[in-house]
């Protein structure tokens, strides 16, 4: 029978992350294997009320970063501690600490990888608290998307369909490029292949570029829509309040550009940007739309694909 080891990241959201727990532990049932609640480096309490609450349930350890490094980092601990008594798990299941699977969902994800033994990853269908899908199911990054995502209009999103990141939703479980990493199952025998997370990554882009080298390496992702999970989002790293974006989204991006494509290609790829922003701010002046973009982006953009530093804020 296939083990799956289920990694669990927390930064400072314990309660949380022990609801989170509560329901894989549900729908880990019936599967060999254990759960592993990685605290990232919290400082709040987090591990000490973790660990506490972890006396009471089954197959279940808390382990500590020594630092948080990221989503990436902090998944890499976990996967690399491995199962508790030493054994090499089949898969890894990752799933946020605000991710609520149904009880079937893991071992959805299970059946799926062990009868489709070229696909390396497969991911839930995800949806909010108020029942709303999520789109996470998407397609690489490229010099067209970066235009079409800054342009959104009309007319250059039908001409450049085939590249838009985020498209519908698939209804039926599917092929796709790439999955968000709040549910996802992927294959051990891949990621002793193409190795774990990037941590150069702190935060956004390490899903992409993971399944990117898995995508070169010959492995399949899949979008299952029978898993079902309810996702909060954005509880960790406070996504939905930014009134900036981080410079760490910036980087990230960069990094993900520059090593998977190129330098060159990372230009052009924020020079489409900049000619998106360009044509949706037409737009803006004339039809008065509200800028899609927070403040100071276009200053930040450039700033990280000219290697300049941000300037320090009075």
């Amino acid at each position: 029978m296939s083990r799956v080891l289920c990694v669990i990241l927390n930064w400072r959201t314990a309660e949380m992350t022990a609801r989170a727990t509560e329901a894989a532990i549900t729908a880990m049932e019936g599967i060999e294997g254990a759960i592993t609640i990685v605290d990232n480096d919290s400082q709040d309490g987090s591990f000490e009320t973790l660990s506490a609450r972890a006396e009471s349930w089954p197959r279940v350890r808390v382990i500590a970063s020594e630092r948080n490094g990221g989503f990436g980092a902090g998944n890499n601990v976990g996967i690399r501690a491995g199962l508790p008594d030493g054994t090499r798990p089949d898969y890894v299941f990752i799933m946020n600490s605000d991710a609520f699977p149904e009880p079937d969902a893991i071992r959805v994800l299970l059946d799926y990888l062990d009868t489709h033994p070229q696909t390396g990853f497969a991911g839930s269908a995800i949806r909010g608290d108020d029942d709303v899908p999520h789109v996470t199911a998407f397609r690489f990054p490229s010099i067209a998307s970066e235009f079409e995502g800054a342009a959104q209009t009309g007319p250059v999103s039908k001409l450049l369909k085939h590249a838009i990141v985020a498209p519908p939703l698939p209804t039926q479980t599917t092929q796709v490029d790439w999955v968000a990493g709040a549910s996802v199952l992927m294959r051990q025998d891949m990621l002793d292949e193409i190795g774990l997370f990037d941590e150069t990554f702190f935060l956004y882009f390490e899903e992409v570029d993971l399944f990117l080298r898995g995508r070169r390496a010959g492995w399949n992702a899949a979008y299952v829509v029978e898993s079902r999970v309810v996702h909060i989002g954005s509880v960790s790293t406070g996504m939905k309040q930014w009134s900036r974006v981080p410079d760490y989204w910036f980087q990230s991006r960069q990094h993900y550009f520059e090593k998977n494509h190129g330098r060159l290609y990372t230009l052009t790829a924020t020079a489409a940007h900049m000619a998106g922003l360009g044509l949706f701010g037409l737009r803006v002046l004339l039809q008065r739309k509200q800028p899609h973009t927070p403040p100071h982006f276009v200053r930040d953009l450039l700033r990280h694909s000219l290697g300049t530093r941000r300037p320090q804020e009075s």
